[in-house]
């Protein structure tokens, strides 16, 4: 297994645009056999999510996550950078890089692969994706709040998505370092698209995240304060059926199933989490 760092660069998006961070973190012998294969870059959302690029254990889960409706309430154009926080194993990547390639740049912020095996697995996992694309453009910055010193420039970015991650931020001040860090990488007039498992307000909040979710007063909350306007809701991604009381937290639904065959039928019956799907704007000076 390749044991060589990555490195990842805070002006990255000045001069980076390599689907390879730096030339030691090739891929390992076993990985550079994967086939490569150019495909035709997709022009619209819609060809976007239903183009090649994407696995077919990805494109089943578009039923809870609604990715064209969800990239066009955010305001996705071709030719933004935008920069993914967290991007894990690239369920949002197959579609946002394919899509930006173009015109635009597709920023994967990620933890750094040798702070343990969960985040080098994924990103092996993303990264020899994109080497198997070569003319899928994927750049790399480091997002491990709340130290953020390799993150991206400064006002470089049109647009900023986090999908299903505040809730791993809860319990410090990682959680107000991430929404100030998106601030700052913000263009005035940039987007923030935020999509998180949405806990019911009257409930106590869950300051430590045991829980998976959040409170959506709570979202916009740490991103008034970081300087985000709220510009719109969305209830895409909104789902009736989660009880949001299960022992496990929200990694008792599917695709987790925490407890494995333990009711599985039932889970698989209520589906995915309900989630906010917000859109913040950084003001204009």
């Amino acid at each position: 297994m390749r044991k060589t760092p990555i490195l990842l660069v805070g002006s990255l998006l000045a001069a980076c645009t390599t689907t390879s961070p730096t030339p030691e973190a090739t891929p390992a012998k076993d990985e550079a056999k994967r086939e490569v294969v150019t495909k035709e870059l997709p022009k619209t959302i819609e060809e976007a999510v239903a183009s090649p690029f994407r696995t077919a254990q990805n494109m089943q889960r578009d039923i809870y996550r609604h990715p064209v409706e969800t990239l066009k309430f955010m305001g996705l154009k071709p030719n933004m950078t935008v920069v993914e926080i967290w991007p894990g194993t690239g369920w949002y990547a197959e579609i946002l890089a394919p899509y930006l390639s173009n015109q635009g740049q597709y920023v994967a912020a990620i933890v750094p692969p040798e702070k343990n095996e969960y985040f080098k697995k994924a990103y092996d996992t993303l990264n020899g994706w994109a080497q198997s694309h070569p003319n899928v453009k994927v750049s790399y910055a480091s997002f491990t709040p709340p130290d953020l010193t390799n993150f991206v420039k400064p006002e470089s970015a049109d647009m900023v998505l986090t999908f299903r991650n505040v809730h791993n931020w809860s319990g410090n001040d990682a959680a107000e370092k991430a929404f100030a860090a998106f601030y700052s990488a913000l263009k005035p007039g940039g987007i923030l698209g935020v999509v998180e498992h949405r806990q019911n307000e009257k409930t106590k909040v869950d300051d430590k995240g045991k829980s998976g979710y959040v409170k959506e007063s709570e979202v916009i909350r740490l991103a008034t304060k970081a300087g985000f306007k709220l510009d719109a809701k969305s209830e895409i991604n909104a789902n009736p059926k989660d009880t949001k009381d299960y022992p496990q937290g929200v990694w008792t639904l599917p695709p987790s199933l925490a407890l494995k065959d333990q009711d599985r039928a039932k889970y698989l019956a209520i589906g995915e989490s309900d989630r906010m799907t917000l859109r913040f704007i950084k003001p204009k000076k």
